[in-house]
């Protein structure tokens, strides 16, 4: 077919992938005549609009009214890339980072407002002479609040104000923003004030030098304080909530002594004010007997019971919405605090009666979106880089040969990037490949985007970010992507999953005596090998052993295929034959069950990075992530997909919202990246190593004498662009790239030297780690012994800038060119070990109990 001319060949070419998008069939000829004619429609019946001060967009309906399913729009994909590209192309392409940064609302310069209204500046006893007139015209005989913000004041030009001689009957003070930096001078000052409420310090240099002693001293001498730096005092009472409960401020001071104040408060805002105890006679039905509206997220309330405080809030009869962190201080599960308060409504911006319905734990609709922080110091393509998480989409193309194995990104235009998440969402999205020759070579990306619920004008039109995911796939977690979710449960996830890990440790056994034995036949004849390797073929010249090409007369199978029942069956193999692999070696050889397998039996040993199975553990991994973040700590993290080879779709970054849009491209782990690995003459290095397996129970482990080097090709660097040169930070250039070979004696020597160290003190601590791991895998699955099984595995170390050994990954039936290919030097430097014959030593040590040139483990 040379050109799609009608709906029917449309149809035929584009069926699969018509399905696959959902749009419905009764759909399919308006998009075909819109795609037909190049129909970019969606100006006439929408409107792009900016919100959460110009920090992001939304997407509303200008018509009428839209029923669902009535119409199909074409959104233009304004960047299409592979990941590994994504910052090449933004530096080279004339006008994509600007138009990207503009999409993404990052073009915002940060300093901008600043210079503002310098002109119109007021000194200080311009505005005190003010603050006297405002409080005046309101009838107060005396000035009760005074706002001194942003003005420069010193310690010197605090004290020569004379604040207290002048305004003791000051209630609220605030000079947020100064410059200010004696405790000695601010508590000096401070204790004169006998009725102040209200003090706010907040960015002062002096509260970074001697906080908690100036906070204690303060406190003391000023007996009714209720509020400190935007947080509760212990003596808080009905002034501090009757200011969150907007009823004391500047225009009502609350000076005059009156009856229940807050008699008429309805809604209550305490979030993030520091309270330890909610147990006190000011929160009471009495003064607050209308409360039906309370947030008490961000607060500790570390000195109540969850009893106490669950008592307290039932005696608020008018109680229906309530805002709390879960978990947090009424208990870990949204389901009980229903049970014990039954009048609300809304927990969490959530209906009550769906959260029961649902059965969820955690719940929270009132989550705010990430806004990405914007560094006045970054480019805009550094902006872009870290905001393009908040938009990207992917999909992986496919032809009749296969899957590619990198997917491609894409951010649709501005007016398909307008439309924000909704859980409700009245759109669908879905991108849709327009092949106009009927061939994948002319194919055109778009996304199609229609209504999926009938809509008015002036509606917010949004789409679901994780459609058709649910909490089975870890929905809620997901959201982190884009929305501030409640970190303190992601960290309760976290210390509860290292609380099980560190309970786990077993013994390890001491070797036992050989059981595998030669298996030569008894009539000295040679035994029949069946391979599909070339190096095996080509390399395995022993007398002992002879290739046969028919897989059920072989006494040996050595193959890169697994071999499973269905093969067996269908090739006539038997369980007489050995074969080179064990049963469920995949808890070795899969990289997410390999994490699961060194955990099942050591926990966190400090040779495994921590490491997380995205698919199951997400929660527990955000709480790391939260808890690195608080700590200040390095928060770089290296996703690898479960069993992809070669770094394909590996990614290193510390931007979480990239980390959890990964998983989209398929099952990952996210490991902690060795941010300061040992490096040799600048660049990072690992080390494989060829382990021979015999038996599993006893552990019968052979390490082959030699080990290879793997080098990168460009000096190491933690510098973020680095992160997407991949001969920066990957080690594996057999493919297509120019390969570093180092012999194995001659890189210990100039490690040696260049590091100061012994390498075979190195050496011992990488042979204990390789046995350690394949002890986990014989304790924690003892169902791999097999006494028809030997097998060769890779296993990839890296050493950390201490020398410590770091397990990466062990690989069945590992590449062998370089161990074919050249003669090497023992580490000892005690002989010459031939290429040509690695495999003549291989099978003698498994099949004829031979220990040429390999080490027992």
């Amino acid at each position: 077919m040379s050109k799609i001319e009608s709906f029917d060949d449309f149809v035929k070419v584009h069926g699969i992938l018509l399905a696959a998008s959902g749009l419905p069939p009764k759909l399919y000829p308006r998009l075909f005549e819109k795609l037909a004619s190049d129909t970019f429609d969606g100006g006439d019946y929408f409107q792009i609009e900016s919100c959460e001060d110009d920090q992001r967009r939304k997407l509303l309906l200008t018509a009428e009214s839209m029923p669902k399913d009535s119409d199909v729009f074409l959104v233009d994909h304004a960047w299409t890339f592979r990941l590994p590209d994504a910052y090449k192309q933004l530096k080279e392409i004339p006008g994509l980072a600007e138009r990207m940064a503009s999409l993404m609302s990052v073009d915002i310069d940060v300093d901008a407002g600043e210079e503002e209204e310098v002109a119109e500046e007021l000194s200080v006893d311009q505005i005190i002479d003010n603050e006297i007139r405002y409080a005046a015209d309101k009838g107060y005989d005396s000035l009760r609040w005074l706002e001194l913000e942003g003005l420069g004041i010193v310690d010197d030009s605090l004290l020569s104000l004379h604040l207290p001689s002048r305004f003791q009957d000051l209630v609220a003070l605030s000079l947020i923003g100064n410059k200010i930096e004696s405790a000695d001078v601010v508590i000096q000052e401070i204790v004169k004030f006998k009725n102040l409420k209200a003090l706010w310090l907040n960015d002062n240099p002096v509260l970074q030098k001697s906080e908690r002693q100036m906070a204690d001293e303060i406190l003391q001498g000023c007996p009714s304080l209720e509020i400190y730096n935007s947080c509760f005092t212990p003596n808080y009472g009905l002034w501090a909530l009757g200011f969150c409960g907007d009823i004391f401020g500047k225009d009502n001071p609350g000076c005059v002594q009156q009856d229940q104040p807050l008699c008429n408060v309805t809604s209550l805002d305490l979030s993030n004010r520091s309270i330890h105890n909610l147990v006190n006679k000011a929160f009471s039905v009495h003064e607050m007997p209308l409360l039906s509206h309370l947030n008490i997220r961000g607060n500790s309330l570390d000195q109540n019971s969850v009893g106490e405080l669950l008592e307290v809030l039932k005696l608020f009869p008018s109680l229906s919405s309530l805002e709390v962190d879960i978990p947090g201080p009424l208990g870990n599960n949204a389901l009980e605090i229903l049970e014990s308060l039954s009048n609300l409504s809304l927990l969490n911006g959530v209906d009550t009666a769906k959260i029961l319905e649902t059965g969820k734990h955690v719940v929270d609709s009132m989550l705010q979106p990430r806004i990405p922080e914007l560094n006045p110091d970054d480019t805009l393509v550094d902006r872009v880089l870290d905001a393009m998480w908040l938009y990207a989409l992917n999909y992986r193309l496919a032809d009749d040969e296969k899957l590619d194995e990198t997917s491609l990104w894409y951010v649709m235009d501005e007016l398909g990037s307008a439309l924000r998440h909704s859980d409700e969402s009245n759109f669908k999205v879905a991108p849709f490949l327009f092949m106009p020759s009927g061939k994948l070579e002319s194919a055109v990306s778009y996304s199609v985007m229609w209504p999926i619920k009938h809509s008015q004008k002036g509606d917010e039109c949004t789409r679901d970010f994780l459609s058709g995911i649910g909490e089975d796939k870890q929905r809620s977690a997901r959201l982190t992507a884009w929305f501030q979710t409640p970190e303190n449960y992601f960290i309760h996830e976290f210390e509860k999953y290292q609380q099980k890990l560190q309970a786990k440790a077993f013994e390890s056994k001491p070797p036992n005596p050989s059981v595998s034995g030669s298996i030569q036949h008894s009539d000295g004849s040679p035994l029949l090998v069946y391979t599909d390797l070339p190096q095996v073929e080509e390399f395995l010249t022993r007398p002992e052993f002879v290739i046969t090409n028919e897989p059920k007369d072989a006494d040996i199978l050595w193959t890169s295929v697994q071999v499973d029942d269905e093969l067996k069956k269908e090739v006539g193999i038997t369980d007489d034959q050995y074969i080179n692999q064990f049963p469920f070696e995949a808890c070795l050889v899969m990289k997410h069950h390999l994490a699961e397998t060194i955990q099942m039996g050591y926990g966190s040993p400090k040779w495994l990075q921590p490491t997380y199975n995205l698919e199951t553990q997400l929660s527990q991994f955000i709480g790391d992530y939260c808890v690195r973040k608080r700590d200040q700590l390095n928060n770089l993290w290296i996703l690898k997909p479960w069993n992809m080879a070669r770094t394909i779709d590996t990614s290193i970054t510390d931007n979480l919202s990239a980390i959890i849009r990964m998983m989209e491209t398929g099952p990952k782990i996210c490991q902690k990246y060795i941010e300061h690995p040992a490096l040799f003459k600048g660049n990072k290095f690992d080390l494989r190593y060829v382990v021979l397996v015999r038996s599993i129970d006893p552990l019968e482990i052979y390490l082959i004498e030699i080990f290879w080097v793997r080098l990168s090709n460009n000096p190491y660097s933690l510098e973020k662009h680095s992160f997407f040169e991949y001969e920066t930070h990957f080690t594996v250039m057999n493919y297509g790239r120019k390969l570093n070979h180092k012999p194995t004696a001659e890189f210990v020597r100039e490690f040696e030297q260049e590091h100061n160290v012994k390498w075979m003190d190195i050496h011992e601590k990488v042979k204990q780690v390789i046995r350690a791991v394949f002890e986990a895998a014989a304790h924690a699955h003892p169902e791999m012994q097999s006494p028809k099984s030997r097998a060769m595995y890779g296993v990839d170390v890296m050493l950390d800038s201490s020398f410590e050994p770091k397990i990466l990954e062990v690989t069945y039936c590992p590449d062998c060119m370089r161990a074919c290919k050249y003669d090497m030097e023992t580490i000892d430097g005690k002989g010459i070990v031939k290429g040509g014959d690695f495999f003549n030593n291989v099978f003698g040590c498994l099949f004829l109990d031979e220990t040429a040139h390999v080490t027992p483990l």
